[in-house]
């Protein structure tokens, strides 16, 4: 698997779990609209209740919105016209700055060819949704959610010479690996344990059979933390 960072903030923006088409200046990162529900019974955490308490014992919680986001914890935040102006030329800045130190070849075609995406951002910018990292680093990368002719389609957009990309492959990036694979399993099966078994092995997730059990050990215990009846 590889994950997308913010080179400023560090926070995770993406990955390839999703389609991602590469652009000159910007990935395009395709999602769908979701809906996750986590359904509780007291009667399963050792609690003895009535029948009429059980038929009222069992709750459930659900949460929308686009898999990309709720996936990689993004932020929303707002701009009008002039704000994103204000944002946009410090953040290029930074970006140019980081580009000059470690890919100097490449800031001369960054620098005018972002001037007429900005542009084009400005145009249309009540078109877009603007997402942080899950730091809400004020100076990091700001994601543009919109949609596609179908009104339905989610996509965002992300300015690529402000991501740094991490691959699963070194004992270092493992443990993001697996918290990768784990928010990938929980997108269909939002329950602790049915996403721990069906954690079968996914296309680009090579550490796929270690996350199963680093899932087992952290996150089951983390469920019964919370007073989940773990099977």
């Amino acid at each position: 698997m590889i994950i997308y960072r913010c080179i400023i903030s560090g926070d995770e923006m993406f990955s390839d779990a999703f389609k991602v088409k590469e652009g000159d200046f910007f990935y395009e990162v395709e999602g769908r609209s979701v809906t996750r529900t986590e359904d509780f019974d007291d009667t399963l955490i050792g609690a003895n209740a009535s029948a009429e308490e059980a038929a009222e014992g069992n709750d459930s919680s659900s949460v929308s919105g686009i898999d990309i986001i709720l996936n990689h914890k993004l932020q929303e935040t707002g701009f009008d016209k002039k704000q994103y102006m204000t944002y946009i030329k410090e953040y290029m800045k930074a970006i140019k700055a980081k580009l000059e130190e470690n890919n100097p070849g490449r800031v001369e075609a960054f620098t005018e060819g972002a001037k007429s995406e900005v542009k084009k951002i400005v145009a249309n910018i009540k078109n877009y949704q603007f997402f942080t990292g899950e730091s809400m680093n004020p100076e990091g990368m700001v994601g543009l959610l919109d949609f596609r002719e179908d009104g339905i389609t989610p996509f965002m957009l992300f300015f690529k010479d402000g991501l740094e990309v991490e691959k699963c492959v070194s004992a270092l990036s493992l443990e993001t690996c697996h918290e990768a694979s784990w928010r990938t399993c929980w997108s269909s099966h939002p329950h602790p344990v049915k996403a721990w078994r069906a954690m079968k092995p996914m296309k680009n997730v090579r550490c796929n059979h270690s996350a199963r059990r680093h899932f087992k050990t952290k996150y089951m215990a983390q469920a019964q933390n919370n007073n989940f009846l773990l099977m």
